[in-house]
């Protein structure tokens, strides 16, 4: 049997920036799956805010991501048919949050792309994208942002203005990040760095015992 992940004991506390860092293969992607319930483990308990998701069902884990966390990927994952207004209200309508379109529009706002709301996904730059993924990462507020390699597909300059909207949020909205990177700048940016070999930690350099969880591995 193939061990991607091996056992390991990881908290992290609310309002903590972290990135994890190490090799391709070494894991990293399978932590952020497990934190959001995308997979499930062999063995172990995995906790958000105290409560055991490992036995939930698809509709409480699908609830629960929709409360509590935020997915920033790679590859943007935009909706190509819907507009980047689209792509950041259609969740929040989903879920039925209220006055979903002035929200849209305030976080369209706070990624400076309020003058682009209405164009498609072909008509926008890849640090463009980006920027909306993150609007619309953040549409349902949650308490817990993922992102997986956010800037590994752009240029240094909209690489960084990324980074520092997500830094931003982190820090205004005491939103715990969670950030995958092979970039050692912005890895020394994060409270915490934990590195990962071969499906292991290595390193946990900024370790605390927090008063309260946001997820336990």
């Amino acid at each position: 049997m193939l061990t991607i992940l091996h056992a390991l004991d990881l908290i992290i506390p609310d309002g903590q920036f972290i990135a994890v860092v190490g090799a391709s293969g070494s894991g990293k992607s399978t932590l952020l799956g497990l934190i959001a319930g995308l997979d499930a483990p062999t063995s172990g308990v995995i906790r958000i805010d105290g409560q055991a998701i490992n036995d939930m069902s698809e509709d409480k884990l699908a609830e629960l991501r929709g409360e509590k966390i935020g997915f920033v990927f790679q590859s943007f994952h935009l909706m190509p048919s819907l507009t980047a207004f689209e792509n950041v209200i259609v969740p929040m309508e989903i879920a039925g949050v209220r006055d979903a379109r002035e929200r849209a529009h305030q976080l369209l706002e706070d990624v400076d792309l309020l003058g682009r709301a209405h164009h498609y996904p072909s008509q926008l730059s890849g640090g463009e994208k980006q920027r909306i993924a993150i609007a619309r990462a953040f549409a349902n507020d949650p308490s817990i942002l993922l992102a997986d390699e956010p800037t590994g597909n752009l240029d240094s300059r909209n690489g960084r203005h990324v980074l520092e909207l997500m830094t931003e949020m982190n820090s205004r909205r005491n939103t715990t990040l969670i950030l995958v990177t092979h970039d050692a700048e912005i890895a020394a940016m994060a409270d915490r760095q934990i590195s990962l070999r071969d499906g292991r930690v290595i390193n946990d350099t900024g370790a605390q015992t927090p008063e309260m969880e946001a997820s336990e591995v």
